[in-house]
């Protein structure tokens, strides 16, 4: 499968973290701001993207205030990589060989820092990523690799791998 042509079939736009996407779901209804923890104001109960990595791509470290699921379609495996508040580093691998302890679903808990890349061999990673209450711009903060690098100097290494200088 050529990774153009997916980009192509699904009209996917370059992502600011990195990659490509295309929202494919934003529901109807929406959750009133006060219902919402304060500057939240109004969101749609659900998102859905598709989002692609080709070989060597990178989704640099970032944070939005939801918790993210991940969904594994096509392609070859991919790392996904979390630095949480406390500094503790982890990272699954999202892909199809289940028994070997791959994930074809994970979710990312709302305020880690996570990124994502294909594994070494993989030509490309498709995925698919649900947010709920639904994403927001607002709701997104890209890290910046000197403000990692001060509060987490012992994770300098996957700091270095997944963020911008």
């Amino acid at each position: 499968m050529d990774v153009q042509d997916i980009i192509t079939h699904f009209a996917m736009q370059p992502h600011p973290e990195g990659g490509f996407y295309v929202e494919t779901y934003r529901s109807a209804g929406t959750i009133p701001a006060s219902a919402l923890p304060d500057g939240w104001g109004e969101h749609n109960w659900s998102t859905g993207i598709l989002f692609l990595l080709k070989a060597g791509d990178y989704s640099h470290f970032h944070r939005i205030r939801q918790d993210e699921m991940w969904h594994f379609y096509l392609g070859g495996a991919m790392r996904l990589a979390m630095l949480h508040s406390d500094g503790r580093y982890e990272e699954v691998i999202l892909g199809q060989d289940i028994l070997a302890g791959q994930s074809v679903q994970f979710t990312v808990p709302a305020g880690v820092w996570f990124g994502a890349t294909p594994c070494a061999g993989s030509a490309f990673s498709f995925v698919g990523c649900t947010v709920a209450p639904g994403f927001a711009f607002a709701d997104f903060e890209l890290a910046k690799q000197s403000e990692l690098l001060a509060l987490y100097p012992h994770q300098s290494s996957a700091i270095h791998e997944f963020t911008t200088a």
